[in-house]
């Protein structure tokens, strides 16, 4: 099974982590399965951008990026090129490691 390094994020995972998950798996999934409680505000339906992470590395592993996933991807907080929608990024067999960005696009949980 792939390993999955999450690096340090004050609320999620403060001291960083190392998860694993079989191969297909979403990483949104994985995290949550590990109880790493990102954010997913549509519920994994590539509504939103709450989920957004940045691959730093292993992002080739992840397949491409379909339009609409990279149309979402336009209104996350913190774009890079190796940003993806951690409900539309699945596994393959290789490692990865990931980093949750500071802030997230969440009007319900900013109480807007």
């Amino acid at each position: 099974m792939p390993i999955i390094k999450i690096l340090p994020h004050p609320e999620y995972c403060p001291q960083g982590a190392e998860i694993s998950a079989p191969a297909g798996t979403s990483l949104c999934e994985a995290l949550l399965h590990n109880h790493i409680n990102i954010e997913h505000a549509c519920d994994m339906s590539a509504a939103c951008t709450t989920c957004h992470v940045v691959v730093r590395e292993g992002f080739a592993s992840l397949g491409e990026l379909d339009d609409v996933e990279e149309d979402l991807l336009d209104r996350a907080w913190g774009l890079e090129p190796n940003s993806r929608l951690s409900c539309q990024a699945f596994l393959a067999q290789n490692n990865v490691t990931l980093e949750i960005p500071k802030y997230s696009i969440n009007h319900a949980k900013e109480n807007h």
